[in-house]
């Protein structure tokens, strides 16, 4: 009962904050302070279209992927004649290793204009090829994520990805192979697929654990209603309620070596501080630069256009390529930060008082005696920790916040007149 509150009451929170500004003109004002601040860049291509997948993606077509990141080192620019800096880069996607040639100039040049210290890229099975792997070092990469969602074949079948990624022993050799090429590589896994029983979990957890990975991300499959219909035509409706049984079998089998770095990441115990796909974690500022990009600074949520070539056009003439945008009270973003920092499973109370001027607890006593009733979280100066149960609490209120995110994209991609 109290997952399906908590389930409700996010999802209606969420939907309200990603109501964007009507009417009015997007801007991004100039920045005037040295925050540590992220680059999040994304690329859109794929060779393949997997049916879950809500990211904002359209099929591959090199012509046109290479003056997409000609727009994108003219974005950079820009961003840098805002006198924005950033301190680390996170590329997402679609499939950032599309064209390796492209990227690594992009990185080359990003780091040319700001003072990076961290650069982590997604990609996927089959782009982990020596060649490759050698131009993402030589770029100065510091983590890999590599989307794998499972390892049943069966499972990468339905879900289209056995074709081109290969079978869950093929992924599961070139996983090993790239062990030690970076600080951190990253399995991205999915559970909670509407075939997918504890068993077939339990041989992915089993791979998982003999590879010894550095780090291992579980995501609770999250659709866009959109995709939902399409999920519901190709592999079938997705149960909520067994969500929670198949969270605590991973917590249960990973946490043995593994810390939290978030309520759905797991570290390699003893391991140093490693980046983690929920950049939103470790910075409290973002840049979303790429068509399609949503990026969150100095107080205002703002998103791309999802038009490519709307996108490519606008920075042709030296403009920002914003589609819309929402300035948060001062109540959302203590609302926004306590939901992202308590997703790393604990936070400094006293930091964000410090943040906000002594105005976090007052503002937020409602939501703070709520989570106490629920047994979310505990308190050990100066820091509040989720426990298991708030572990999952967060999970769902992050699924929930993904999944609204999701349908934003959807209805862009729709206003964009892209399928």
């Amino acid at each position: 009962m109290l997952n399906s509150i908590i389930t409700k009451i996010a999802r209606n929170q969420f939907a309200r904050a990603l109501k964007f500004e009507e009417e009015i003109a997007p801007a991004l004002p100039s920045c005037s302070d040295n925050k540590q601040r992220l680059l999040y860049i994304h690329i859109p291509f794929c060779e393949e279209l997997c049916p879950y997948c809500s990211f904002h993606r359209v099929r591959f077509d090199e012509n046109l992927t290479r003056k997409y990141f000609r727009a994108l080192t003219k974005e950079i620019k820009l961003y840098r004649e805002k006198n924005f800096s950033f301190a680390g880069i996170y590329v997402g996607g679609g499939t950032p290793t599309i064209l390796i040639d492209e990227l690594a100039a992009l990185l080359q040049y990003a780091r040319s204009c700001f003072p990076i210290r961290e650069i982590s890229v997604e990609t996927n099975p089959n782009h982990l090829t020596p060649g490759n792997i050698s131009i993402l070092q030589n770029a100065g990469v510091n983590r890999l994520s590599v989307g794998v969602q499972t390892f049943n074949d069966e499972l990468l079948k339905k879900i289209g990805r056995f074709e081109k990624y290969g079978s869950g022993n093929l992924i599961a050799e070139k996983l090993g192979a790239i062990q030690g090429c970076f600080d951190t590589v990253n399995a991205d896994m999915i559970f909670n697929f509407p075939s997918q029983t504890p068993q077939t979990l339990n041989d992915d957890l089993d791979i998982l654990l003999k590879l010894n990975m550095e780090q291992i991300t579980f995501y609770p499959l999250m659709v866009s209603t959109i995709t939902q219909n399409l999920m519901d035509k190709t592999i079938g409706a997705v149960n909520f309620n067994r969500e929670k049984k198949f969270y605590k079998l991973i917590a249960r089998r990973l946490e043995q070596k593994y810390d939290y770095s978030s309520a759905w990441c797991f570290s390699r115990k003893k391991s140093k501080k490693t980046l983690i796909d929920e950049y939103v974690v470790d910075y409290d500022e973002y840049a979303g630069l790429g068509s399609g990009a949503i990026g969150y600074l100095q107080g205002v949520c703002y998103a791309n256009t999802f038009d490519i070539n709307g996108y490519i056009s606008a920075l042709d003439q030296n403009m920002l390529p914003l589609m819309a945008s929402r300035r948060f009270s001062l109540h959302d973003q203590m609302s926004y930060d306590f939901l992202m920092k308590l997703f790393s499973t604990k936070i400094n109370v006293a930091k964000l008082e410090e943040k906000y001027d002594g105005k976090f607890l007052k503002s937020l006593w409602k939501e703070m005696i709520a989570c106490v009733l629920a047994g979310s979280f505990r308190y050990f100066a100066p820091h509040l920790y989720l426990t298991p149960q708030g572990r999952y609490y967060w999970v769902i209120m992050m699924r929930e916040f993904f999944i609204a995110v999701n349908n934003f994209r959807e209805f862009c991609r729709k206003q964009a007149n892209i399928n």
